[in-house]
């Protein structure tokens, strides 16, 4: 099916989130009908969710922005136990005090993208700990257990591919797509939930949840996924060199965030401006049909639309502003990144290569090493060319800093604290 009648649907199949659908004609009746409920979940395994969970937090906006009812389903049961799917090993098992500092973090992503309210369209968050908690095993089982079919769970490519590198899968992880299915119930009896999103791994697990709902209470339940993403050059998305690109600002500043966007690779412009911005499709193909230097005015255009949906439009200019000020005209900007450094080193002089490490520019003193012998290293836009140069109050900046440089993207500036 092409042409969706529902809002919903024909936005999502234009802008590249849909990879699978369960019953799409009944579901984009539906969505045309009434206000449809539907959920994502998410675990709490960090204090932040990151860029790859993006693509779902989208999802549930561009539902509640067509007129439908979005649940954000915080994983506080599930993830004591961690979701198998496509990995080599099992997650380590978090404490229940991890697993609520974990789930504090992550909400305060969801305020940015959705609504939340006691509206017909305003969102919801619920924690699936509140009725998992409460089960009965001899019961659970009972009633939900003998609804799964073993050999159909081992034929799920989630649990084969563990099974066929011959890694372990606990009885534990095994749980995990039975409880799965179970909020798919619980979010229907309680919100009247009739879809479950998630990225394309999870396709099995929905099913599961869809299955479950129709033999125990007869509902008519419906699945959609995304594609898993990655880069054109198959990086997976929300990883970096320097690590995770998180969605809390206290874990990767807005000009960090804005940075990461800034950095995408050509071929991956159009489509990450329709999922991950809310621009116009024919502004989108404008800007996706320019080339050479041209595309980088694209770039900034999806860093800033990103970073603004993240993090606030003043957040995300300010960001735009310091990268224009430290690459076009090679000044600093108080909006750049900044480490503080007690002024009493400048004195005695800060080594370059500790300088580079305290910067989170470098990750060792060898790495800084290599960085200037193959003169990707800068001090205030000047080549650094000896690894034994210290850093002194001589090299501060007539704003009273220093700017450290890795290549022509990575700025940071130390500043001197009393």
């Amino acid at each position: 099916m092409n042409a969706y009648k529902s809002d919903f649907l024909r936005i999502l199949s234009e802008r590249g989130f849909i990879h699978q659908l369960s019953d799409e004609a009944a579901l984009d009746e539906a969505a045309l009908e009434k206000a449809v409920t539907g959920y994502i979940g998410f675990d709490a395994t960090a204090k932040s969710l990151h860029v790859g969970s993006l693509v779902q937090i989208m999802m549930l906006r561009w539902l509640q922005k067509t007129g439908h009812r979005p649940i954000t389903l915080m994983g506080g049961g599930t993830t004591r136990i961690g979701d198998p799917s496509f990995r080599d090993d099992a997650r380590p098992l978090l404490t229940d005090e991890q697993i609520d500092d974990n789930l504090a973090g992550i909400k305060q992503v969801f305020a940015k993208f959705l609504t939340f309210g006691d509206g017909p369209t305003d969102a919801v968050m619920v924690n699936n700990r509140d009725w998992l908690d409460e089960l009965k095993y001899i019961d659970f089982l009972r009633d939900y257990g003998r609804h799964f079919s073993v050999n159909r769970m081992l034929s799920f490519d989630s649990v084969k591919i563990r099974l066929d590198r011959e890694q372990n899968l606990s009885f534990l992880e095994f749980n995990y797509m039975i409880l799965q299915a179970y909020d798919f119930v619980e979010l229907k009896r309680n919100y009247d939930c009739a879809l479950q999103m998630g990225g394309s791994d999870q396709w099995g697990n929905i099913v599961n949840g869809i299955e479950l709902g129709r033999r125990v209470d007869g509902a008519h339940l419906y699945g959609l996924t995304s594609p898993l993403l990655t880069t054109a050059s198959g990086a997976k998305m929300g990883k970096t060199a320097d690590g995770a690109v998180w969605l809390n600002a206290d874990m990767r500043s807005p000009y960090d965030y804005w940075q990461y966007w800034r950095n995408t690779e050509d071929a991956d412009v159009g489509r990450f401006l329709k999922l991950f911005t809310e621009l116009p499709l024919d502004e989108i193909a404008r800007l996706e049909k320019l080339a050479g230097a041209e595309l980088n005015e694209a770039k900034k255009i999806l860093a800033t639309e990103a970073t603004a949906m993240c993090h606030g439009r003043e957040e995300a200019e300010k960001a735009a502003e310091a990268a224009r000020i430290a690459f076009e005209m090679g000044a600093t900007s108080a909006d750049m990144p900044t480490v503080e450094v007690p002024a009493a080193d400048l004195d005695a002089g800060i080594g370059v290569l500790s300088a580079f490490v305290t910067a989170g520019l470098c990750s060792s003193n060898g790495d800084a090493r290599r960085q200037i012998k193959g003169g990707g290293a800068r001090i205030n836009d000047t080549q650094v060319t000896d690894e034994k140069t210290s850093l002194t109050k001589e090299s501060l900046t007539t704003d009273g800093v220093i700017k450290l440089s890795i290549g022509k993207k990575k700025h940071v500036l130390l500043k001197p604290v009393a």
